[in-house]
């Protein structure tokens, strides 16, 4: 293996049980220094610089919200965001429904009131939202010239159920939901995944590497166009079955450090 770059999901994949980096992992990671290892997640870049805090890798760039954001020390390699007309229809969609709706914009996050998965999102990921009517959010982005990163839907099953046939329905030529669980659905731009943002890093931060020289871990399905596309496509064995179908190999789950595992085995 020519493993010169290394991936990582962060959800379910490089994070234990506790929602935490181990001690194991952190030691792999500072061992292989030598190596950039990129975090690549759904996540706002606020819930992820603590993690590159904690590695040793505050210098190197992270991919967030899927691909549709690429930073490095705060300054922006590539964007790429859902336009605020297609924020306001999806949101029209679920006005008469318990469905939580959440929007992200690079490191701000806006919900229409602290519920239950507010608050659940906010533990999960150690960040604290804006608390913002997406009425006002919309507008606001409207004169501001932007739009969202990242739509983050949650609740009921079935809700989220017929917010993806939606989805499929309406917008399934400019938007894409991942299901990271039942109760979560993950809004991003079509255009975008991590495989492009991985594309994109090689082109602008190294640019004598190519797919076939990274290795990238993941469990879910916003990782499969990833690990079909790097070198060495890592599951962890809690992925779900898609994701150990499409993988070049299986390590252990996350609870059990599959990660450090398979860096100190490989690497």
């Amino acid at each position: 293996m020519n493993i010169q770059l290394i991936c990582s999901d962060i959800d379910g994949t490089l994070l234990n049980k506790d929602r935490e980096l181990s001690i194991a992992t952190i030691e792999q990671i500072k061992r292989l220094s030598h190596i950039p290892f990129i975090l690549i997640s759904s996540r706002m870049p606020k819930a992820m610089t603590h993690l590159q805090g904690q590695l040793g890798i505050k210098n190197l760039a992270l991919i967030a919200y899927n691909g549709g954001l690429v930073l490095e020390n705060e300054t922006v390699v590539d964007s790429t965001e859902i336009s605020t007309s297609i924020i306001d229809k999806l949101h029209k969609t679920i006005l008469n429904t318990e469905l939580h709706f959440s929007l992200y914009h690079a490191n701000e996050w806006y919900v229409p009131e602290l519920d239950y998965w507010a608050k659940r999102e906010a533990n999960n990921t150690k960040v604290d939202p804006e608390i913002q009517a997406i009425d006002v959010t919309i507008a606001n982005w409207k004169k501001e010239d932007k739009g969202a990163h990242k739509i983050m839907i949650m609740g009921d099953a079935e809700d989220i159920d017929r917010v993806v046939e939606i989805i499929k329905d309406q917008f399934d030529s400019e938007i894409i939901g991942y299901r990271s669980k039942d109760t979560y659905l993950e809004i991003a731009p079509k255009s975008i995944s991590k495989k492009t943002a991985i594309e994109v890093l090689l082109n602008s931060h190294y640019p004598k590497l190519a797919l076939e020289n990274v290795v990238a871990f993941g469990d879910n399905y916003n990782d499969i166009e990833m690990l079909k596309a790097v070198g060495v496509g890592v599951a962890v064995s809690n992925a779900i079955e898609e994701v150990l179908e499409v993988s070049s190999t299986v390590t252990d789950t996350n609870k059990n450090d599959g990660v450090a595992k398979f860096l100190r085995d490989f690497l």
